[in-house]
């Protein structure tokens, strides 16, 4: 069962230490990172000029695609004819975080009618399953394309009354507050795979 609100706060609390802050996460050093400090206040980057677009993953012979060559079959949750759901590889600040790929190397935009009613079908019975977890207040369901071309689509699953992780930049406390209890989230992964497998496919959490 996911953690409560309060359970969460107090692992927080344990990590920030005296100073009450958690460290920044790796995010806060990419080059895509839109703030920085300017005269003591937090104010945008400045916007670059344009320039040519880097190719992505599975699509720049420099970039094979992870989920075609490398995939590792130790993070499947479940998975069926046309779709694996995978875990990053360890707990996660958030509850679950889960990812939902298509078997074969096709992104979005590409899918034929019967994938694309799979995909609506298995989303919606997914953030159904995961709603239905104790302590859990929403399912947010987002895609980012441009670091890979293996369709993918995140689900960031949150706590229940911890404020202020509401909303886009629950995805982005994903990676500040420390993660949770290793067998909580297995137990976790497994009851989502085992409801997931009630309409097909094979539980592998």
């Amino acid at each position: 069962m996911p953690e409560s609100a309060e359970e969460v706060y107090q692992r927080i609390v344990a990590t920030a230490g005296d100073g009450g802050r958690l460290p920044m996460p790796p995010s806060g050093d990419w080059d895509i990172f839109p703030w920085e400090v300017v005269d003591g206040a937090l104010a945008p980057k400045l916007v670059q000029a344009p320039g040519e677009e880097p190719g992505r993953y599975g699509e720049d012979p420099a970039k094979p695609c992870p989920e075609c060559t490398d995939a590792d079959p130790e993070r499947i949750v479940w998975e069926d004819e046309h779709w694996v759901l995978t875990h990053p590889g360890q707990p996660t600040g958030l509850p679950l975080v889960l990812l939902l790929h298509t078997r074969e190397h096709e992104d979005f935009g590409q899918l034929d009618d019967e994938l694309a009613s799979q995909f609506g079908r298995i989303s919606n019975r997914l953030v159904r399953i995961i709603e239905h977890l104790p302590n859990i207040g929403r399912v947010h369901v987002s895609r980012w394309g441009d670091g890979g071309a293996h369709f993918h689509v995140w689900f960031f699953a949150r706590t229940k009354g911890l404020m202020p992780v509401l909303g886009s930049p629950a995805a982005e406390w994903n990676d500040i507050i420390p993660p949770g209890a290793e067998d909580v989230w297995r137990a976790d992964l497994h009851t989502v795979a085992a409801k997931l497998s009630n309409w097909g496919g094979d539980a592998r959490a």
